[in-house]
């Protein structure tokens, strides 16, 4: 980040937080996505990223989003959003409160607990709700369940906007605004004839992964995976999220997460939600939601991967 664009950072920086002490701490951080830095203000310590990006309000927005409906569940911690705000220069910040995190090692089985009781946490709503149902004035104190799967509003898997239109159907949810907005932007991009062939075979046959199977919408991180997972004293702590309501069995596709200790995160999880029939059959499934956007981000060293998995997914669907 070149000197004058630091400059204005932090000034917008003092303006939103009113504040007159900004003394960075350590070393610059971040992902591939945004940077980010602590800072500590007259409030006490903050954690704050910046993206130059002309989605990143989107992006930042959709994430405030996300960790605010997470946190209204009391099930797993989230960082504390302070605010977000628009960079003279373009692109926004995000200011959150700071958490001290090491990645999640004592704490990995907790989290499988934690990530099961919000994977469930609507359904218990949904059942609430029902037993009120008829009750003159009878209302649950609770937020209300949700219905269909989407979100109120745009969240970003990386950098790239989902779509989050409400659908009644999650294979039509999944198939229509997950996989082909990524298809789309393939072939927009790339023009990439083997993966239009095999997508024009491949959505076809998705809903044989799902016969006979029920799915109750559940709030979702959206984005889990390693490096959004962290720990401190307290227990585990989820941030980066890209919320939707979807699938539960959607959030562990990602693959192994937590290195020597991710048999204890799925024992955990799996005694609070429990594997459905043909949960194995659709993991690869879920899986090529990932690849895709790998390609879409990082570009075609993914293509090779990408398209092995359709022609497995075509085998076995």
């Amino acid at each position: 980040m070149d000197p004058k664009s630091h400059q204005g950072l932090e000034e917008q920086l003092r303006k939103v937080l009113r504040t007159s002490i900004l003394t960075p701490c350590g070393h610059i951080e971040g992902g591939c996505i945004s940077q980010a830095r602590k800072y500590d203000t007259d409030q006490g310590r903050v954690f704050v990223k910046w993206n130059h990006g002309e989605k990143a309000v989107t992006m930042f927005g959709g994430e405030i989003s996300s960790l605010e409906a997470i946190r209204r569940t009391c099930t797993v911690r989230v960082p504390r959003p302070i605010t977000l705000a628009e960079l003279p220069a373009g692109g926004a910040v995000l200011v959150m409160k700071y958490l001290e995190l090491r990645p999640i090692r004592r704490f990995a089985r907790r989290l499988g607990e934690q990530l099961g009781d919000l994977h469930a946490y609507n359904g218990l709503m949904q059942s609430k709700m029902q037993k009120t149902v008829g009750i003159i004035g009878k209302y649950p104190e609770s937020p209300g369940a949700v219905e269909n799967f989407g979100f109120h509003t745009t969240t970003c898997c990386g950098y790239i906007p989902q779509e989050n239109a409400w659908q009644e159907d999650w294979v039509t949810f999944y198939t229509s605004q997950r996989l082909q907005p990524q298809i789309r932007m393939i072939e927009r991009d790339y023009g990439d004839r083997t993966l239009l062939g095999l997508w024009s075979e491949l959505q076809r046959k998705v809903p044989n992964a799902f016969r006979d199977t029920t799915i109750v919408p559940a709030l979702l991180h959206g984005d889990l995976w390693e490096a959004n997972v962290g720990e401190d004293d307290r227990g585990p702590v989820l941030f980066d999220p890209g919320s939707f309501y979807g699938h539960s069995e959607y959030e562990l596709s990602i693959g192994d997460m937590f290195g020597d200790r991710c048999g204890e995160f799925y024992e955990a999880y799996h005694r609070k939600i429990p594997k459905s029939p043909g949960f194995e059959l659709r993991q690869p499934l879920y899986q090529l939601f990932h690849s895709l956007n790998n390609w879409n981000h990082f570009g075609s060293a993914f293509r090779r991967s990408t398209l092995d998995l359709m022609r497995y997914l075509l085998q076995i669907l």
